[in-house]
């Protein structure tokens, strides 16, 4: 099975290391996180081998992250945003993408991503 990849944008590295901290607890099996602290970091990510779901904090170094999750969506890609920023910032396109504030619940991403990697039924 190959491993999985995530994708978490995070300009705190504390608040990245401790996602993808989580992240590689859960997998079940190989996992891959990719860590990115701005948009253009992301961005070139993407350059890569397709991502399995995606964490995105909303205000990062150099923006918003709403255009690359508009991307991302398009790729197929789950995602979710993890942040201070409030759910009523969101553009209307992107209020049914899973919202979870900061200070985050572990259990809360925990329980997210595995409903986001589950196999299609």
């Amino acid at each position: 099975m190959p491993a999985r990849r995530i994708l978490i944008v995070e300009d705190d590295p504390m608040v990245a290391l401790d996602l993808e901290e989580i992240v590689l607890g859960i997998a079940d099996g190989p996992a891959h996180v990719a860590l990115a602290a701005s948009v253009r970091e992301a961005q070139r990510a993407l350059a890569g081998p397709a991502f399995d779901a995606a964490l995105l904090d909303i205000d990062v170094l150099d923006g918003k992250t709403f255009d690359l999750a508009a991307a991302l969506r398009e790729r197929g890609t789950p995602i979710a945003f993890v942040s201070g920023s409030r759910p009523e910032e969101l553009p209307a396109a992107l209020r049914t993408v899973p919202f979870l504030p900061k200070p985050y619940d572990p259990a809360e991403i925990e329980r997210t991503l595995r409903a986001k990697l589950a196999p299609p039924r």
